[in-house]
């Protein structure tokens, strides 16, 4: 099996089972080296060394990903910085992230430190379809409701209404909530809003 070095590993050392980091090869004997503390290194054979199970990704809203993105380890932040941020900025998705934690203070808080420090994925967002009613008669006295669908150009943002809830070239008619309440009157159109799912099969 192949370390990498600062990967976190266990090391049988006697009847123990210690954590440390892989530091390396021993010059001269070829026993692996691993730091299970601040002055002490152990050297022993790769058969007596495992790999830490990685923690599992825990699921964020999309807003939660893009500050993530935007306070990545890479680009040098700090879980420090991200704190300051969220308590001090007045940018609009910092905001949002802040009162997302609000909405549920130990949970949602305990799941960004996480999503930050060991990694995440980010939650699909239901998708839904801008169904519109109309009628038309099909005899004097029954009346059959058929629907149109409000489409989006997703390179023009242009809207315009289709008999088909397919998506097709750049049009779009699966839009996410935001998508539908950022159009012009989106508050009126998301009344209209039904989830993809629930109406597979209707066209």
């Amino acid at each position: 099996m192949r370390f990498k070095e600062g990967e976190n590993v266990h090391v049988i050392v006697g009847n123990e089972l210690l954590s440390g980091w892989y530091n390396g090869k021993e010059f001269g004997t070829g026993n692996s080296l691993v730091k299970v503390s601040k002055d002490k290194i152990i050297a022993t054979k790769d058969c007596f060394i495992a790999k830490e199970k990685e923690a599992e990704l825990v699921v964020v809203p999309q807003l939660v990903g893009d500050f993530l993105e935007n306070h990545s380890k890479e680009d040098g932040h700090t879980l420090h910085d991200l704190l300051c941020d969220l308590l001090t900025s007045r940018a609009s998705l910092d905001e949002n992230v802040y009162d997302w934690i609000m909405e549920n203070n130990n949970e949602n808080g305990e799941l960004l430190a996480r999503a930050w420090l060991d990694g995440y994925e980010v939650e699909k967002e239901p998708l839904y379809y801008v169904r519109l009613p109309f009628a038309s008669r099909s005899t004097d006295f029954e009346k059959e409701t058929t629907y149109t669908y409000i489409i989006v150009n997703i390179t023009t943002d242009e809207m315009q209404p289709s008999t088909s809830n397919r998506n097709y070239g750049s049009w779009k008619a699966e839009l996410t909530e935001s998508e539908i309440k950022g159009m012009p009157a989106g508050d009126i159109y998301w009344q209209f809003a039904v989830l993809v799912e629930d109406s597979e099969g209707e066209a």
